[in-house]
């Protein structure tokens, strides 16, 4: 791992608070700022409980399971929807209702890549060959 020095100028207030956690915790300032910037970005890449739980539930499926999971998409509808709203925020924007909408079916084809990866995953960790799974639509 290298290192890479960085000068970060904090607000007094700030300093002192983090001077008193690292004493504290009896680490320099400079550990103590480390620690709580390593902290902060963990938090940042956690998935959410219930995508977290869903995959997790993944593993316990067998590969005929996983082999429909990873091929099943978005209904069609949905996913004309979502394209429709696309193109529509593109040309004249969308009402509150509708960016609503858009958020709720980004979510779901999220979660849909999501579970699809996550099967793929397991499948080549078995032993299968996924190349097609990789080019399916």
């Amino acid at each position: 791992m290298s290192i890479h020095p960085v000068i970060v100028k904090l607000p007094k207030r700030l300093y002192s608070r983090v001077e008193k956690r690292a004493k504290q915790t009896k680490r320099s300032v400079e550990s103590e700022l480390l620690a709580v910037v390593a902290q902060a970005m963990e938090k940042e890449d956690e998935l959410p409980e219930e995508l977290s739980s869903l995959l997790d539930e993944l593993s316990l499926l067998d590969d005929k399971a996983l082999l429909r999971a990873a091929r099943r998409g978005m209904k069609v509808s949905e996913s004309t929807q979502m394209e429709r709203l696309h193109l529509k925020r593109q040309q004249k924007g969308l009402s509150e209702t509708e960016v609503q909408t858009l958020a709720g079916l980004v979510h779901q084809y999220e979660k849909h890549m999501l579970i699809r990866a996550q099967s793929a995953a397991l499948l080549k960790q078995r032993g299968h060959d996924v190349s097609k799974l990789l080019s399916a639509p």
